[in-house]
């Protein structure tokens, strides 16, 4: 028995070896889509609910006690549980209150910290006590049931 030399092997046309690899690509292609999809949500899509409750921060330019917030919470705010029940929206103080803010009333200090639910006000928290008196100060709030009014259940004071 002779070996024959690889050289001497017939060649296929340059065309079929095109062919083969194009009739493969799409199937490649089609299970590399599925393998990264995420699974199909059980239930259908809905439009983004905007968050029950939200923290809003009134605060002034130049305010050295709102500046104090920002270095030792602010950063990580949103990122806390605190922060995922209720986002931040920050007020400034010296401009017209937006529309949907302006039944909350006796704003005198800054910052002043006024936690709402369904657009109505729970409590608040005047003044910056500090890091170790802001978080169960804002706990409290939060388990606060809203009341009917809508008006303060209560208020701190620095």
């Amino acid at each position: 028995m002779s070996l024959t030399p690889v050289t001497a092997m017939p060649k296929r046309p340059p065309g079929r070896r095109l062919a083969a690899a194009l009739r493969t690509l799409p199937l490649a292609l089609l299970l590399l889509l599925v393998a990264g999809l995420p699974p199909a949500p059980l239930a259908p899509a809905r439009a983004a609910e905007p968050a029950p409750a939200e923290l809003v921060l009134f605060s002034r330019p130049a305010c050295p006690w709102c500046a104090r917030w920002d270095a030792e919470i602010g950063g990580s705010y949103p990122l806390s549980d605190e922060g995922r029940q209720a986002p931040l929206r920050r007020v400034d103080m010296t401009a017209p209150l937006p529309q949907d803010l302006a039944a909350i009333e006796g704003l005198r200090f800054s910052p002043t910290f006024v936690l709402l639910r369904h657009g109505r006000e729970v409590g608040r928290i005047v003044g910056y006590p500090g890091e170790d008196f802001f978080w169960p100060q804002l706990d409290e709030l939060l388990a606060q049931p809203e009341t009917a009014a809508g008006t303060p259940r209560q208020q701190t004071k620095q």
